[in-house]
């Protein structure tokens, strides 16, 4: 039996078979509660989702475009790009392609999906289908589709979404309401859904791993202080100098070091890099011989350098010390339990030193029993972010400017226990030159396909190593 359009949460659910029903079908839309129910009544070859708060115009043939692509290749789920209305103006919305890594909740796929019924058959009877809440169900159903069946980018504009509806809604399917979502106390509860779907889905793919308990080896090298803070800089004129003096400050029971690599700078930070330095011998200042390093290359400038201390603790450029007890409560956590990496909390502020929402980031939602599963659904794991040096060494950084440092938390999570802190301990400053502010969506584009293939690598390294243990 055909099912007309059904609204499931903020979804509108369209059984397809041809054009017509898109034009006879959109208004037509009755609620159901239970996605499972109505999917085991399916009986079209196509289901169309689409954001229910977002006004969607298809150009022409638009639709038998999909249905054409979804017989020829076989695809499970198909998407496309689409184009918004700016007054008369269009802006074009280029999406990036599905890898095994885009497993993150908030994947972009836009306000249009059209899936294969015998995807969906096969997905419910292979791998089963929990009845989940609105996004929990779509995300679960789309995880356990892509296991078998490809999700397929089409880079064609197909549809167009008015601006008006779409500011409003801002829900394509994926959505997250904002960066800092999966760490909001609100959304906890769903959070928390979201998390055991993409567990479920790391199990049924071989990619889960149990509680990591292994600690970080002893200390076998020399290491000419216990911690060394890391700097990495270019071009910070403006706020590299209280940068440095919110390291200068801290208070400790140890001996530790200021490493700050300058990336070649060609503004005033390397003269008053070099003016601290004449009056703080305990501050390294590195310029690399190479001119093609990003982040993660000045931290292995760093990390490998003869100064690194036993512990090498992140300071970004731009941002402070919220206290001067700071490095002193990092490398305490180190010694209470040997961990391979510690990760402290955050508070965002502006250039005022004003707190600005959502203000403190802890992760509260990690868990040594899962955190380092769900570290494959979120984008980030928190800040400031401190390392075991030998460790550290052994794995070294990616040379790129975004999403080093979520590399290596990937690699280290997979092998060993990490401690976390959940008082702030950093401040994140908010301005216009923050490297993550504004981003044009070309960049946010290549942001998120960078952490994608990450994952798509950590998670192939992680079935390799179930494998392995038999």
């Amino acid at each position: 039996m055909n099912l007309s359009a059904r609204k499931f949460d903020h979804f509108i659910l369209l059984p397809l078979e041809d054009e017509m029903q898109v034009i006879n079908g959109l208004n037509e839309a009755g609620e159901i509660n239970n996605l499972g129910a109505f999917l085991n009544k399916l009986s079209s070859p196509y289901l169309l989702i689409f954001d229910a708060g977002s006004e969607i115009k298809f150009t022409d043939y638009a639709i038998r475009r999909l249905l054409q692509i979804a017989t020829d290749t076989q695809a499970g789920i198909i998407y496309c790009d689409y184009i918004t209305e700016k007054g008369n103006i269009p802006v074009y919305h280029r999406l990036i392609d599905y890898q095994q890594g885009s497993i993150r909740d908030d994947f972009n796929f836009g306000p249009v999906l059209l899936i294969s019924h015998a995807a969906i058959r096969n997905a419910l009877q292979k791998k089963g289908f929990r009845p989940q809440e609105g996004k929990a169900a779509i995300y679960d159903l789309r995880l356990k589709i892509s296991i078998a069946d490809e999700i397929l980018h089409i880079p064609e504009f197909l549809y167009t979404v008015r601006e008006r509806a779409f500011k409003t809604a801002k829900r394509e399917i994926g959505w997250n309401e904002n960066h800092f979502s999966y760490v909001a106390a609100r959304n906890y509860t769903q959070q928390k859904l979201l998390e055991k779907v993409a567990t479920n889905y790391l199990k049924l793919t071989g990619a889960y791993l149990p509680a990591r308990t292994k600690k970080a080896p002893a200390d076998q090298e020399h290491s000419p202080v216990e911690a060394s803070i890391v700097i990495s800089t270019f071009n910070r004129e403006k706020t590299i100098a209280a940068a440095i003096k919110s390291a200068m400050k801290q208070k400790t029971d140890f001996d530790y070091n200021i490493i700050v690599v300058d990336n070649h700078s060609t503004d005033g930070s390397t003269a008053i890099i070099n003016k601290l330095a004449a009056s703080y011998p305990a501050l390294k200042l590195i310029v690399p011989a190479s001119r093609n390093l990003n982040i993660g290359g000045c931290w292995n400038e760093a990390i490998y350098s003869r100064h690194c201390g036993r512990f090498s603790v992140q300071l970004d450029s731009d941002d402070l010390y919220s206290s001067q007890d700071t490095l002193q409560k990092i490398v305490d956590a180190f010694h209470s339990n040997n961990y391979a990496m510690v990760i402290g909390s955050y508070t965002i502020v502006n250039e005022k030193m004003q707190m600005i929402p959502p203000g403190l980031i802890d992760h509260r939602e990690w868990t040594q029993a899962n955190g380092h599963n769900n570290a494959l659904r979120i984008n980030g794991l928190g800040a400031p972010r401190a390392f075991n040096t030998s460790v550290l060494r052994q794995i070294g950084f990616p040379n790129v400017g975004y999403g080093e440092d979520y590399a290596v938390a990937l690699r280290i999570t997979r092998e060993y226990r990490i401690g976390r802190i959940y008082e702030s301990l950093y401040l994140c400053r908010r301005w216009q030159n923050n490297t993550d502010a504004a981003l044009s969506p070309e960049k946010q584009n290549q942001h998120d396909f960078y952490k994608d293939k990450l994952r798509t690598m950590e998670i192939s390294a992680r079935q390799l190593l179930n494998k392995k243990a038999g």
